[in-house]
């Protein structure tokens, strides 16, 4: 293999190791950042990564991390959470640098892995599926890594929704069916086999801004489009009796809550976190209590029954109580940027760059998918890969598959054809 082609199979292998554990994901980015130097052309990538729109919000998120450590006080958890901080900022300087070509690996290595774990997920639940260590989160709910999964899964299906939408545009409807068929069974993932509140809320916000997206410049299409797709959503959210269930406990567990109680429900424990860290900001809001800070002062401030936890399942949040208002607004710029970059493209790789941006801040708003190794490692890659894209010209989602591949799905015309015409 030539050292200028050694960072295609890094880039797939950390995208085909996003639904597997945290040791594999972790494995998987310290051999991104190792070809990546081996690979060469280090100027090249410099200057792709400043020239990137997130580079100065970047620098900004990392120098002030470095401000607040300097100048606030330590605890037992600053080495970690400095650790977290550092590699959210890594991830995504990885991303930034890769070029044209290896993002496209990278994205071979996740719809490979993510077509790969529907095909198990709907074996398991109908004729069996062999249950092992390495895929038994995308099979059965067990903690933060199925969350990861669930919102891996989202992003497929948002990815769906675009390519569906692209083909009914395009008058290719033939591929619009599958694929609308892809995010429904998706929905019937996340909401019973990997229930996951967040997953939703973010299928249901990214599916509808897509469909804005994608119509913003023909009103009265995007108003009937609008009235189809709300529709449709209101159809899953209020007809299904598991989906009419969660989100009815969720409403439940925070009026308990205000009434105060303590239990160790989903939407109990963000009450009290986004309160209290909410408190920990305004008490410090300009450097915060400090790298690490959060624990520390969540044992002083929370109750008693939940000190277990060590992030305030809310991103923005950890950052504001650990670096301040300033913290918080580095972090938040980095996802409006991503967001918003997404947004200007108007194709389906800016419409895919902005779904997936939206699930990542979604995510982030209502759960640590940054802080927590076991989600922030494999989504925040997979979302970032999505953005580099946006920086390509020309149409670069076409190129992930081959090319007779896409004859033969008459994504491409053919070469004859082509030559002929």
């Amino acid at each position: 293999m030539q050292r200028s082609t050694i960072a295609r199979p890094a880039a797939m292998f950390w995208g085909l190791a996003v639904f597997a554990p945290v040791g594999v994901n972790y494995l998987a980015a310290v051999l991104m950042f190792a070809t990546l130097f081996i690979a060469g052309n280090l100027q090249e990538r410099a200057a792709r990564i400043r020239a990137n729109p997130l580079w100065w919000p970047v620098v900004a998120y990392v120098a002030w991390t470095l401000v607040v450590l300097a100048f606030r006080p330590h605890y037992p958890q600053t080495p970690s959470n400095l650790w977290h901080g550092f590699r959210i900022a890594a991830t995504i300087v990885m991303a930034m640098a890769l070029t044209r070509d290896e993002a496209l690996w990278a994205l071979r290595g996740f719809f490979v892995i993510a077509f790969t774990s529907v095909l198990m997920v709907l074996l398991y639940r109908t004729v069996g599926f062999p249950m092992a260590e390495l895929w038994r989160a995308t099979l059965v709910l067990v903690g933060n890594k199925s969350i990861n999964d669930a919102l891996l899964f989202t992003v497929l299906g948002v990815s769906a929704v675009v390519f569906g939408l692209a083909h009914i545009h395009d008058k290719k409807g033939h591929w619009a069916l599958p694929a609308f068929a892809l995010t429904g069974f998706v929905a019937v993932i996340i909401t019973l086999w990997l229930p996951s509140r967040t997953s939703l809320l973010g299928l249901l916000v990214a599916g509808v801004a897509v469909c804005v997206h994608q119509w913003r410049k023909q009103l009265r299409v995007l108003a009937v489009v609008l009235v189809i797709a709300v529709g449709a959503a209101s159809v899953l959210v209020w007809q299904s009796p598991v989906v009419q269930r969660t989100f009815a406990l969720g409403a439940q567990e925070i009026e308990a809550a205000q009434a105060g109680a303590v239990s160790e429900g989903s939407w109990v424990v963000r009450f009290y976190m986004y309160r209290d860290t909410a408190r920990m900001i305004i008490d410090k809001p300009l450097a915060g209590w400090g790298i690490g800070g959060w624990t520390e002062q969540w044992h002083l401030r929370g109750p008693k029954l939940l000190a277990d936890y060590n992030m305030p399942h809310n991103d923005f949040l950890w950052m504001g109580a650990q670096a301040g208002v300033p913290g918080l607004l580095t972090l938040l710029v980095i996802m409006l940027v991503g967001v918003w970059q997404g947004w200007r493209r108007n194709d389906i790789t800016g419409r895919c760059g902005f779904a997936a941006m939206l699930v990542m801040l979604i995510a982030t708003s209502v759960n640590s998918a940054l802080r927590d190794a076991q989600i922030g490692l494999s989504l925040l890659w997979i979302a970032m890969v999505y953005l580099r894209l946006v920086q390509e010209p020309g149409q670069p989602w076409r190129e992930m598959l081959p090319l007779r591949l896409q004859e033969l799905m008459r994504l491409q015309p053919p070469r004859s054809a082509s030559v002929h015409s």
